[in-house]
């Protein structure tokens, strides 16, 4: 059955206990009240008891996107729990999502056992070949060239559409923003603290609003990770920030990523608007 906005906290408080108890319940609550403006049908879905108690949810993330003049509806499937007890089940929660009409799916964070049950109802996996980049103290020289994570610079320094993405995530719980300026030109990082095997050494780069500029800047954004932010090292996949930074190496297994779509391919599809901006884990 729908999730709806009276069961979020039951819901939440099941995902607290029974999917990762290291994310808090308000936590859990706070990323499901999206910041952006969407008309969202539901929160997902959940599975309940012969008693009433929850016993599965998976939560969905809906937004409207423009991609070639075309208002576009997405779902991005997010945390997926359900009660070993229950496991027959767990299919259903899956597939009414999936039944409802006019959407584009997507999945960013498929645990290993989904993907194949992914790739049977129709999921596409993206090239995320990820390089593991060490974030270096690089010396500023000195000029036009600035970065900043202040927010109010970063709504002055933005127009347009990349203005209008950093308002819908400004208080996007796991988004973090930074503002690449290169004299009349500027360019967003958005990007998320992320934990490798329980480490949370890693800066996760989601959405760049100017790849050049980015390429051109990407040392100084590294030093700013690592100086203002206290990240180690960034894993930037190829197919947001461009070619492999220097010093970087690529990882043997990356984070995998699915989509859905009967119009769109991988290069309409980005990580905003999703659980990977809405939840810390």
């Amino acid at each position: 059955m729908p999730i709806t906005a009276d069961d979020v906290r039951t819901v939440a408080e099941f995902l607290h206990v029974n999917l990762n108890n290291r994310v808090p319940v308000e936590d859990w609550v706070r990323a499901v009240d999206v910041p952006w403006k969407v008309d969202a049908p539901d929160h997902g879905r959940m599975l309940l008891d012969e008693d009433g108690a929850v016993a599965g949810a998976l939560l969905a993330f809906y937004s409207e996107r423009e991609i070639g003049g075309r208002t576009e509806r997405f779902c991005n499937l997010g945390a997926w729990c359900v009660l070993p007890e229950h496991r027959f089940h767990s299919l259903r929660l899956l597939k009414a999502l999936l039944a409802q009409p006019g959407y584009h799916f997507t999945d960013l964070s498929p645990s290993g056992n989904v993907v194949p049950i992914n790739t049977r109802l129709g999921f596409t996996l993206l090239d995320t070949a990820t390089a593991l980049v060490p974030n270096l103290p690089w010396p500023a020289v000195p000029g036009r060239r600035r970065v900043t994570a202040d927010p109010d610079r970063i709504r002055r320094g933005l127009t347009g559409p990349a203005l209008a993405r950093y308002l819908d995530h400004a208080d996007a719980p796991a988004a973090r923003h930074v503002l690449l300026t290169d004299g009349g030109e500027s360019c967003l990082v958005i990007f998320r603290r992320d934990r490798r095997k329980g480490l949370p050494l890693f800066a996760s780069i989601l959405w760049v609003s100017d790849p050049a500029l980015f390429r051109r800047m990407r040392r100084r954004l590294f030093s700013h990770l690592l100086l203002r932010h206290g990240v180690p090292l960034t894993l930037a996949e190829l197919r947001v920030t461009g070619p492999r930074p220097a010093l970087s190496r690529l990882l043997g297994s990356p984070r995998r990523k699915m989509f859905r779509s009967g119009s769109l391919g991988p290069d309409d599809i980005d990580y905003l608007y999703s659980e990977l901006v809405s939840l810390n884990w």
